[in-house]
């Protein structure tokens, strides 16, 4: 039976400067209203409850937000396959690759401030390094990593030595990058830079190392600085959530990550081979973020008003303009844009099948995704705690049912007839 929970949202005022100067941090920017009103948030627990018994997921969480509200939530499921804690709407969610979309908007941001250029090559942003650098890397630009067209390698586990590197690396966060920046350029490209759309994780994790080279401060601190703290995400932080006491007692204050036979995964930091429960440091630019799925809203809702199909733009934190190149693919070579992945979905429009943008993630021990119709207003986010193939059909399905709702919500207060076209696409 649907369950509804009436929330009161405070007010909160945009305020002048919000695309710079000294105002721009006291901005908060999220889901929030811009004047007092009591409205629903629909409990659709009982929607996500079949697709996590199907499909074996532990536990998944989930939101549909239209512009900057959340109207409908959900949540079903336990933290720890095994126990009986469950897990919570304001649980801590691990992201995988959705965070690529975070890092090329941190970019767009320091663009825009002049700190840096999209053209900017990695001779110019390491001038050191550019004798050592094979011929090709040479002129790779910063827009071509965010694009997936810089050449970099598509597995970074065909790359072992480098791999283990990374994992045993005893430096910071930046060096860690640095190291493995040194170790691909000084090779061939894997395929001629701007040439093919070959999808990266090692090609993010340089572009958020030239953001931090190039301001002096590391890529998790810009981040934090630019674009969580502007819109209010309190939740996040890096790595596998949740905590392992040294005792091997479990406090169970979050969800654990879940390999895809079912198993639960410590949230370690390391282990005796030097790996831990989610990816080395020097890729976080890519995939090693989490935080609750509330304050992920708060970043996609910018993007779902920030696209120029929305009737209720509203451009925050980055102009039209760079939105606009943010959420378009730079050339014909594929659909894969600035962290976005850019389809077209015949239930995403009024009369014709309209653009949606939408990104999966995981780092195998997680599965999330978010699909953006910015037409329509609206977007919907799912969050597992378990990677593999049964998680990302799971995840799909349940966005389907969320959208499937709302879209029988807008036919009934409009006389356009929607289409049911099922939105399942691999990122």
């Amino acid at each position: 039976m649907k369950r509804t929970v009436v929330i009161l949202v405070a007010i909160q005022l945009l305020i002048s400067g919000l695309f710079g100067g000294e105002n721009e941090k006291q901005a908060v920017i999220g889901l929030e209203q811009k004047k007092a009103e009591t409205f629903v948030i629909e409990d659709v627990s009982y929607l996500l409850e079949p697709v996590a018994i199907k499909y074996h997921i532990p536990a998944i969480a989930g939101l549909l937000i239209k512009g900057d509200t959340i109207v409908m939530q959900g949540i079903t499921g336990v933290r720890k396959r095994g126990t009986k804690i469950k897990a919570t709407l304001d649980d801590l969610w691990h992201l995988g690759s959705c965070t690529k979309s975070m890092t090329a908007t941190l970019c767009a941001i320091l663009v825009e401030k002049k700190f840096l250029k999209w053209d900017l090559t990695l001779e110019d942003a390491f001038p050191d390094l550019a004798k050592k650098m094979h011929p090709e890397f040479r002129k790779v630009t910063l827009s071509q990593l965010l694009t997936n067209r810089g050449g970099f390698p598509s597995d970074l586990l065909q790359w072992k030595d480098l791999w283990d590197d990374l994992w045993h690396f005893n430096g910071s966060p930046m060096e860690a990058r640095r190291h493995l920046l040194e170790k691909i350029v000084s090779k061939k490209p894997e395929t001629t830079p701007g040439k093919k759309e070959v999808y990266s994780n090692a090609g993010f994790a340089v572009a958020g190392h030239i953001a931090e080279k190039v301001m002096g401060k590391e890529y998790e601190y810009l981040i934090e600085e630019y674009l969580f703290s502007p819109l209010n995400m309190k939740s996040v932080g890096w790595g596998a959530p949740g905590t392992w006491r040294n005792s091997g007692s479990n406090l169970l204050d979050n969800p654990w990550g879940h390999k895809e036979n079912g198993s639960p995964v410590k949230p370690l930091i390391n282990t005796s081979d030097g790996k831990g429960s989610d990816n080395p440091v020097a890729i976080a630019p890519a995939g090693r973020l989490h935080c609750t799925i509330k304050d992920w809203a708060k970043y996609v809702s910018i993007h779902l008003r920030g696209s120029e199909l929305n009737p209720h733009k509203e451009y925050r934190l980055l102009s039209g303009e760079t939105f606009k190149k943010l959420q378009s693919p730079p050339d014909s070579l594929g659909e894969y844009c600035y962290g976005w992945i850019c389809v077209d979905r015949a239930w995403a429009g009024f009369e014709k099948e309209s653009k949606v943008l939408t990104h999966a993630g995981s780092n195998t021990m997680w599965y999330c995704v978010t699909w953006i119709a910015p037409e329509k207003d609206f977007a919907v986010l799912i969050c597992t705690n378990i990677g593999g193939s049964l998680a990302g059909k799971g995840a799909d399905e349940a966005c389907w049912a969320l959208i499937q709702k709302e879209l029988i919500a807008q036919e009934q207060t409009s006389a356009n007839p929607q289409s049911s076209t099922n939105p399942q696409q691999n990122p």
